[in-house]
Order: structure tokens, then C-alpha cells, then sequence
């Protein structure tokens, strides 16, 4: 009887054992669709600014000067605006789309630019002699005009030097992408010396190698708007000042989304604190090409599937541009329990930057916005530069720089720019 028991309870756990063995043997998967979507409220400027004089009241005196520093890359122009003081309500800035920067060779312009400044008539006042009283504008007869280039004489007669005779425009580069212009006032001694008022200016951004606001402070043979006619019948620059301040932030296309499924406890691509590890990350950081990185994934022990995203007109996401949704591609995946889901695609107006999934990345069961699971980080690989203004980003036609250091996380207030939340840039989805 004893022996009879002894053989049951081993039968038993014979049996037990091949179900447990079975359940291991042939993992439950599941599959589960991956959607990224490039989320960004875009705006066209990537920077604007004010200037003023040092006094009281804040004007550039004949004989003073003012200077601002900006970044720029190759294609990007600079534009301005400033009063004529002593005028009803005429304006300096250079011809749209502004001062050119940079020869076709990618060197950049520096010295004498002064014969890229014009002198314009807003069109809401009628023109008095250069140097009457024109103290109280609003006394002025008022006009309805398009804003029109003063050649010479204005449409009442009234005679004035070339602007490149009243203001000299001197152009600085400090390395890196960046520029200083000082403005000149030159007009003292002349028939049309004048005060310049408190300005504004402002660079737009470049994608396709397009401006994306190539008039952001005037359009010529139109009229005036957003704060300009305060500028140039009062020289107050606030309200134009506000407006650009309002286009001016963060635009970046995301390239083609590197995903892959796995089976372990560490991401096998990269780690903060270490240098990248030559498998293909700095081609997808600096260039955002993920296909040696993806070739090399395939062949990298715990990974199981590799995908390349990317959309089908516009390979790169788009960001969200006037409210037009932004780009986005899905995928589905196949998982088991105990996968983890990374992912991996340039922040493309940089030199290095790329999102990806942080820390042990996304556990593949996960469901609905997973998000707060991507960062932004420096592969360390390129001299960094203003984001969407740096001669040697590879996206607006330059050479990255190399350097070597360790793969660091982005923050939002950075060197460079204040950037939006990474979940404001990009978000990621499995349903």
C-alpha cells in the first residue's frame, strides 16, 4: 500500500512538473501597437529680441551705438526695425528677408553690412520735413497707406540720404554659430539727423531649406501690423516685441524612429555616463540615420524584433506647424512577458541630441501612454550649437564638429534655449 502511494505521488509530480516546464517552454506572447507621434506646438522663430539705448529716454543718440548677439546658420537671415525719431512714422530695416549671414561657401559675413539697411514708410501718417516737429505724432495727419521703401524723396517730396548713410551696420562673428551686429547712429552732421527709437529684432528658422517666416516685422506693398505702426509713429517697441516673442520658440523634425524589442535587465545601445559605443547611435544622433544602428541590434543577443519607422511622405516627423497635426508611425509589435520595448530617433535640428526610452526602457506589457519613459540626451559625439541654428548641423547643410564625451541627458533649460517638456516634443503610445 505504502508502495502504491510512493508511485501515485511521483506519477504526480512527474505531471506537475511537464506542466510547469510546458508553461515555460512556449511563453504566452501577445502582440501590442507602438505609435510615436511627434507632438510639438512648432513656432517659426528659433530667436527675437529688443534693443535700446543706454539713456533716458532709452533712444541711439547720433554718434551712439547699440549691439546684440544672436545665433544663425547658413540660409537664416537677420532682420530688424527702429524708428526714424524724428519722423511721423518712418522705419529702418534691412530689405526682407533680412541681412545675409553667411557667404555660399559657409563662411560667415562680417564687417561693414550697411548697405543691406533701407529706410521704410509705414503708410498711417502723413510725411512731414525731415527734422521738424514731430515730436507729438498724433498730431499728425493720419494716411492709409502700404508700407513702402523711401528711395530718395517720399511720396510728399521730402528729400533723404540712403539709410546706409544714417546708420551703420557692423557685423561680428564670435564662433560657434553666434554673431554680434551693431547698429551705428551715423546721422549726425547730415540734413536727416535723427534719434533712433528702441527696436525689435528677429532670425526664422530654415527647414527644406526654406524660412519658415521670411517677414516676421514687415511685408512690403502691405499694410502695417502687429505692433510695427507703434514703432514707427512712437518708437515704442513693446507690442511688436510681445508678438515676435509669441513665434518664438522650438521647431524640430524627429528622423525615422528606431524601435526594438528585447529580453533583459539593461538597454544594449546606450547608458548615461559612458561614451557611445560605436554600434551605429552617433550616425542616428548627428545625422539621423538609425540603419547601422538597427544592423547592429539585429545581431545583438536578447533582441528579438528591429524596426525602422518613418513616414511614408515626409520620412522625417514633422512637428505640429499652424495647428496641422504633426507627423506620426505605428508599428505592431510581438511581446512576452519580461520584454522591454526601446526606442531611439534624432532631435533633428541639433548636432547630437537624441529621445530616447530612459532607464530599464518600457516594459513591453505596459498599455496607453508610456511618455514620461523618453528623455533627451547629448551623445557627446558632435560640438553642441544653438538647436536649429548651427552652421555644422547636419540638417541645415553643415559638417558636425566632432568631440568625445559622455552620453549626458539634455536639460530644458540648457546652454542654448529654454525647450518645451520631452513629453511636449514627443509621445509614445502602446495600445
Amino acid at each position: 500500500m505504502k508502495q502504491n502511494i510512493i508511485k501515485s505521488v511521483a506519477v504526480l509530480m512527474v505531471a506537475l512538473a511537464g506542466t510547469s516546464c510546458s508553461d515555460d517552454d512556449t511563453a504566452m506572447t501577445e502582440s501590442t501597437m507602438i505609435t510615436i507621434e511627434n507632438v510639438l506646438d512648432s513656432k517659426p522663430l528659433v530667436e527675437s529680441g529688443s534693443f535700446q539705448g543706454m539713456g533716458t529716454p532709452p533712444v541711439i543718440l547720433p554718434g551712439q551705438s547699440v549691439s546684440f548677439s544672436f545665433s544663425a546658420a547658413k540660409n537664416q537671415r537677420l532682420t530688424f526695425a527702429t524708428m526714424y525719431g524724428w519722423s511721423n512714422d518712418l522705419f529702418f530695416a534691412p530689405e526682407n528677408p533680412g541681412i545675409t549671414l553667411y557667404n555660399e561657401d559657409g563662411t560667415p559675413i562680417t564687417g561693414d553690412v550697411s548697405s543691406q539697411v533701407r529706410l521704410w514708410d509705414n503708410g498711417t501718417r502723413v510725411n512731414q520735413t525731415p527734422g521738424a516737429d514731430v515730436s507729438h505724432p498724433g498730431a499728425a495727419e493720419t494716411a492709409t497707406k502700404n508700407i513702402k521703401e523711401v528711395n530718395g524723396t517720399d511720396d510728399y517730396g521730402h528729400a533723404y540720404l540712403p539709410a546706409s548713410q544714417l546708420m551703420k551696420l557692423t557685423l561680428n562673428y564670435n564662433g560657434n554659430s553666434t554673431f554680434t551686429l551693431t547698429i551705428m547712429n551715423n546721422s549726425g552732421g547730415t540734413n536727416n539727423e535723427t534719434p533712433f527709437s528702441p527696436g525689435v529684432w528677429a532670425i526664422s528658422y530654415v527647414a527644406g531649406g526654406n524660412l519658415l517666416l521670411p517677414e516676421p516685422v514687415y511685408s512690403k506693398d502691405k499694410p502695417s501690423a502687429n505692433g510695427l505702426t507703434n514703432i514707427a509713429e512712437a518708437g515704442d517697441n513693446a507690442v511688436l516685441n510681445t508678438y515676435l516673442a509669441g513665434l518664438t520658440g522650438t521647431f524640430t523634425p524627429l528622423s525615422p524612429v528606431l524601435v526594438f524589442v528585447y529580453n533583459g535587465v539593461e538597454n544594449p545601445f546606450y547608458k548615461t555616463g559612458e561614451k557611445d559605443r560605436g554600434m551605429g547611435l552617433k550616425d542616428l544622433a548627428q545625422k539621423g540615420d538609425g540603419s547601422m544602428l538597427a544592423a547592429a541590434l539585429k545581431t545583438t543577443p536578447g533582441v528579438k524584433e528591429v524596426y525602422l519607422l518613418k513616414e511614408m511622405d515626409n520620412t522625417v516627423l514633422l512637428p505640429r506647424i499652424n495647428g496641422a497635426a504633426g507627423g506620426k508611425v505605428s508599428q505592431q509589435l510581438t511581446i512576452a512577458k519580461g520584454d522591454r520595448i526601446a526606442l531611439a530617433t534624432m532631435y533633428g535640428f541639433s548636432n547630437d541630441w537624441f529621445f530616447a526610452t530612459t532607464g530599464a526602457d518600457v516594459d513591453a506589457m505596459q498599455k496607453g501612454d508610456v511618455s514620461s519613459n523618453i528623455g533627451l540626451f547629448d551623445n557627446g559625439t558632435a560640438i553642441n550649437q544653438y538647436p536649429g541654428a548651427g552652421i555644422t548641423q547636419f540638417n541645415l547643410a553643415g559638417t558636425p564638429l566632432e568631440e568625445n564625451k559622455d552620453i549626458v541627458a539634455v536639460p530644458s533649460a540648457n546652454e542654448f534655449t529654454m525647450l518645451p517638456a520631452t513629453s511636449s516634443i514627443i509621445k509614445v503610445t502602446l495600445q
